[in-house]
């Protein structure tokens, strides 16, 4: 392979290499010892330095120079473990430059000629290695060319994969190709004469669709702010869409809300994206989705095989996943069987013998007693070598783990974490007790203690007895724990209801929690014990929280429920700052601690945030409004005659908004929302699509005959606080719904009320929404979240971009729609700096300032926006430059010319580290600490950050105020002149460019008098007072400008009174401009400017 020219010693490096071919400028050289009899000491001893003192510990045995005659220093070209390979590049070489070397008289030219060619050929190597990875390596090469030479983009920008389509301008196909590239979509045809090519940044998609029409098969419809293209007759209409959507959700994740969405290490680096790492990346979020594993594993391979089901009696075909800590299988048809063994459970991984009916057969044993028997396996050596290979790692990990803390002392007696308590009328006993609860982590469910001696037990004990034998029957049948195989069986178990018992277990066993208790000996405690003694934000709202979490419910009207819901809740908190705390996360974490031991519930309150609900509790709860963006299309789909009648369905998902973010657990009766738990932790998301499916199909006519959305809302609600449970009619209420003080009802009572009202029985819409809509998959529901995010991210940049404007327009002249227009053109040069600048933490710290900032942001290297960088972060927010435009086109001519006489004072615009003021002007006033010194008599109080936060605005906006009329510093002879040359070019091309030259250059004759007078009166006073007396006169505005030509200045007022001497300049600065076309203009042009402009810089780096 072609080398990167590195210099080697020709005199030293001849001890160790053998020239085989040679010629004036090229040596092909062989390793000495290599290809001759192993019986050589030679090739002893340089087998022994290659593998100890060479640092790679192998050496490629043949290898190219470049000669220069004269000289003892040679350089690397080429390298190779066998001669044929290296004979092709030594073929090369002497055919396409040989010849050309001799006409070279300088040595040095040789050499920069020869290096500059081998580094083309490295360079032309990578990108035929992107090329390679095509169906057709020469084709796409080809496209690569055009699509740099059409488009003109800098060439940073990878084109990921292409695609030969129509795009339909009205009812005219024009067939062209598409590109998809990292940062954009692109389209170009040629086609009778006539050019049509577009670019669409993914940043401003804001909605994809597969649309069918009347001339249209089936098409790919793309919607943009402005407009909507739509395209057809692909090859494979399914893997084109599904390529476009994956580049506008990363684009848009990474774009716009970098922070609030994960991504995935390999997709955070764009220049790495290829078509190959799309297409294993969506299997990769197929499998985290179907078998809920941690966001954090990587799919390592994919196989066809079978798998032996004993309660089958045969084999089942599907596919095998292998991830970093899993072996996942799954049957063809998606819920049929699947089957999840973490490595942490499996004890060898064996190769057994082949047989006609048993074709490569894997034999997998785990520490349950059992084994897996996988057949027809391909490439199955290399399978086997590979899981051998992170089995022995985990391993050897676990061991090192246990190692270390069995050398750890235990912590015992941890100290309380909080030192302060609600008034709840305790007495001290009652208070010590509590304040001990706060520290002891428990080791049973909740509802073992708070779950007894309650009227009608009798009848849900029998009950749940029959639920224990079904389930011990499927245990004998289908095993118990993690790898139990997964079918339509254990479906119609968790649909009837998990007995309590077994809830905690199977909750534990179904989501795999267990594997990351298990693997995480000591880590629930130890979070407890870090987390004591902390105060945040999140603590602060987790205690708020804690006495609204099922407070009809007996466990959480004691200490014991609360102290152990507060444990979980901070613990969390602690492991995850990113999240912290979320609302609705304390009802979760409530029936948690019913069912589950405390660490359990940590575990399994980690799996629903971080594994089954992704992106739901984050800082805007993306993931929940993207669901409720699928709800509403699923609802279009499987309910199109409610569709028909309630055409906005936002009520409805607004409505449903708390159904995923609670498991129904707040709007459902307590029992009947426990059986909606068990089924979400077995299908996930699924069950609650479905279930949500299923109640409005029920009220499908009472909300079509709806006439406002507080009526859809009674008619749900009603609905859902009647859907009852087998439970319910055994027990005496509803601990959600019934007050502690009122006497409980029989269960007779119970039983006969519920069949008056008429409930729904929370089995049948179980079984109701399994029926109807059961066939939802779960790669058709990644399929749509991901589509669906797209929309979700682009409403908050909608929202954004509305805030950003309210906050301007009452500062500026500017009308509305010219300040949008000004908006987007703002956010293009931020998106452009991100797609094609530096990836360095300047441009990190601009991707963040305009997710979070109070307006969009836009970093900045230049000294003339300086001026506009109020806050001194080396950052332009929108309002600053938007108000930077109002002084330029709305102001009069005072403010106009005040503006370009403070852009050319460079440094001494801020104030000098004399001025006696305390608080400094904005420009200077985030080098302050974040407080101001406390008014309060008491030494040493410490203010609330809020307060300081509130004063330190007042005292800004009081400097601010105070520092309005105050003068501008002086200009001296060199910053004048250059604002002279602004002035002329700012004329250039006016229809008047004559008469505004003239008048400037009367204007600066005159200024130039004026400076030269005040320059003479100023020696004049050196001579007569001496230096002491002028530096004593000089001002603080002075010392700003103090430099050699200090002696000669100007002041903004007399550079002013010149200008308004000149009636062509004032009509000039007075002529109104129009904005509209301006702003056009700059669309137009902003885009292939600023591409052409990198393309510049990036090719003289």
């Amino acid at each position: 392979m072609w080398l990167n020219p590195e210099e080697v010693l020709l005199k030293n490096a001849l001890k160790l290499w053998v020239t085989v071919r040679s010629n004036d400028f090229f040596l092909l050289q062989r390793r000495r010892g290599h290809g001759e009899p192993t019986g050589r000491i030679t090739g002893l001893l340089v087998g022994a330095l290659d593998t100890v003192l060479d640092s790679n510990a192998r050496v490629t045995p043949f290898r190219i120079l470049l000669q220069v005659p004269g000289s003892q220093v040679s350089w690397v070209m080429a390298s190779g473990a066998a001669i044929e390979e290296v004979n092709k590049h030594w073929d090369w070489l002497v055919h396409n430059l040989l010849h050309s070397l001799s006409v070279f008289e300088n040595k040095e030219d040789v050499a920069s000629f020869v290096r500059g060619k081998v580094k083309g050929l490295i360079a032309e190597e990578v990108r035929g290695r992107q090329a390679a990875q095509e169906e057709d390596p020469e084709k796409f090469r080809e496209l690569l060319r055009k699509f740099e030479l059409h488009f003109g983009l800098p060439s940073s920008e990878k084109l990921v994969t292409y695609y030969s389509c129509c795009c339909w301008k009205g009812r005219v196909p024009r067939q062209g190709f598409l590109y998809l590239s990292i940062n954009h979509l692109a389209f170009y045809a040629f086609l009778l004469g006539k050019e049509v090519k577009f670019v669409i940044p993914w940043a401003e998609v804001t909605r994809l669709e597969r649309v069918s029409t009347g001339l249209m098969t089936e098409a790919i419809r793309i919607n943009t702010r402005q407009r909507q293209r739509e395209f057809s007759m692909f090859l494979n209409l399914d893997e084109a869409f599904g390529v476009i959507g994956q580049l506008a959700d990363i684009a848009l994740r990474r774009l716009l809300d970098s922070e609030g969405l994960e991504l995935d290490r390999v997709l955070q680096q764009p220049t790495r994206i290829t078509k190959r790492i799309l297409e294993e990346q969506a299997i990769r979020e197929y499998v985290l989705a179907l078998f809920r594993l941690p966001r954090g594993e990587g799919l390592h391979e994919v196989a066809s095989c079978s798998v032996w089901t004993p309660h089958a009696r045969c084999h089942t075909a599907g596919t095998l996943y292998t991830t970093d800590s899993y072996l996942c299988f799954s049957s063809r048809e998606e819920g049929t069987c699947t089957l999840l063994i973490p490595l942490s459970e499996v004890l060898s991984i064996e190769k057994a013998e082949s047989t006609s009916l048993l074709p490569h057969p894997v034999i997998v044993s785990v520490r349950s007693k059992k084994a897996f028997q996988l057949i027809e396996l391909q490439d199955r050596d290399e399978l086997v070598e590979n899981l051998n290979t992170r089995l022995r790692s985990l391993q050897w990990k676990q061991a090192m783990f246990r190692g270390k803390k069995h050398g750890k002392r235990s912590l015992k007696s941890p100290t309380p974490y909080y030192t302060f308590y609600y008034d709840t009328g305790q007495s001290d006993e009652e208070e010590k007790e509590e304040q001990v609860l706060r520290n002891t982590v428990n080791s049973e469910a909740l509802m073992t203690a708070f779950h007894l001696n309650q009227p009608g037990a009798n009848g849900n004990k029998s009950m749940e007895e029959g639920k224990e034998r079904l389930w011990d029957d499927h245990f004998s049948e289908f095993g118990r724990g993690v790898t139990m195989f997964r079918t339509d069986k254990i479906q119609r178990l968790v649909a009837m209801g998990i007995p309590e018992s077994l809830r905690g277990e199977l909750w534990m066993t179904l989501s795999d929690a267990s594997s990351e208790l298990e693997a995480h000996p000591g880590y629930y405690s130890g979070l407890v014990q870090k987390s004591m003694g902390q105060s945040s934000l999140a603590t602060e709202e987790i205690e708020r929280d804690l006495h609204r979490s099922l407070p009809d419910h007996p466990a959480f009207q004691n200490p014991t429920g609360i102290a152990a819901l507060r444990r979980v809740l901070t613990a969390y908190a602690h492991r995850n700052p990113k999240i912290g705390y979320c609302q609705s996360m304390n009802i979760l974490a409530s029936v948690l601690l019913l069912y589950a031991k405390e660490e359990e519930a940590f575990w399994l309150l980690v799996a629903v945030c971080e594994r089954m609900l992704p992106d739901y509790f984050n800082r805007r709860v993306i993931g929940a409004q993207v669901d409720q963006s699928v709800f509403e299309e699923l609802i279009r789909e499987r309910l199109p005659e409610l569709a028909e009648h309630v055409p906005d369905l936002s009520t409805l998902s607004s409505v449903s908004l708390s159904w995923f973010l609670t498991l129904f657990l707040s709007v459902l009766p307590f029992h009947s929302a426990v059986r909606v738990v068990d089924c979400f932790f077995f299908h996930g998301i699924k069950a609650i699509f479905q279930l949500g499916l299923a109640a409005l199909d029920a009220n499908a006519a009472a909300l079509s005959a709806c006439t406002d959305d507080g009526q859809a809302l009674m008619i749900l609600s009603s609905f859902l606080d009647q859907v009852g449970s087998e439970e319910s009619c055994c027990l005496p209420s509803s601990p959600m719904s019934s007050p502690p003080s009122s006497p409980p009802p029989t269960a007779e009572e119970t039983c006969s009320s519920e069949a008056d009202v008429g409930n729904t029985n929370i089995t049948d819409l179980i079984n109701e929404s399994y029926q109807k809509f059961g066939d939802l998959t779960v790669r058709q529901t990644e399929r749509l979240r991901c589509r669906h995010r797209i929309l979700v991210l682009q409403a908050h940049e909608d929202t954004t971009k509305e805030n950003a404007l309210r906050l301007v327009i009452p500062d500026v002249s500017i009308s509305q729609e010219n300040l949008a227009d000004i908006y987007d053109l703002f956010k293009t040069e931020h998106f452009i700096s991100l797609y094609w600048g530096d990836s360095s933490s300047a441009a990190a710290a601009e991707a963040a300032a305009w997710q979070y900032g109070d307006s969009a942001r836009r970093h900045h290297r230049q000294p003339d926006l300086q001026l506009l960088d109020q806050d001194c972060d080396n950052l332009v927010t929108f309002r600053e430059f938007a108000g930077w435009l109002d002084t330029l086109y709305c102001e009069d001519l005072n403010e106009k010319i005040r503006l370009l006489y403070r852009l050319h004072i460079p440094p001494a615009l801020t104030e000098s580290e004399d001025d006696p003021s305390l608080m400094k002007s904005p420009l200077m006033s985030t080098n302050r600490p974040l407080f101001v010194n406390p008014s309060s008599d008491v030494e040493g109080e410490v203010k609330d950050y809020q307060e300081q936060l509130k004063q330190m605005l007042k005292d800004l906006v009081k400097q601010r105020e105070k520092d309005v009329e105050k003068p501008l510093p002086l200009m001296n002879q060199r910053e004048f002149i250059q604002f002279c040359k602004t002035l002329y070019s700012m004329f250039h091309g006016d229809l008047v460019e004559n008469d505004l030259f003239q008048a400037i250059a009367t204007v600066t004759s005159l200024v130039l008098q004026i400076g030269e007078a005040g320059h003479r009166r100023h020696s004049q006073r050196s001579e007569v007072g001496g230096p002491e007396e002028v530096k004593a006169e000089k001002t603080p505005e002075d010392a700003g400008s103090s430099s050699s030509e200090s002696d000669w200045t100007i002041s903004y007022a007399q550079i002013l009174a010149s200008l308004l001497t000149e009636q062509a300049l004032v009509n000039f600065f007075e002529k109104p401009v129009d904005l509209c076309a301006k702003i056009s203009e700059a669309k137009q042009k902003q885009y292939h400017q600023r591409a052409g402009l990198l393309t510049l810089q990036q090719g003289g780096r």
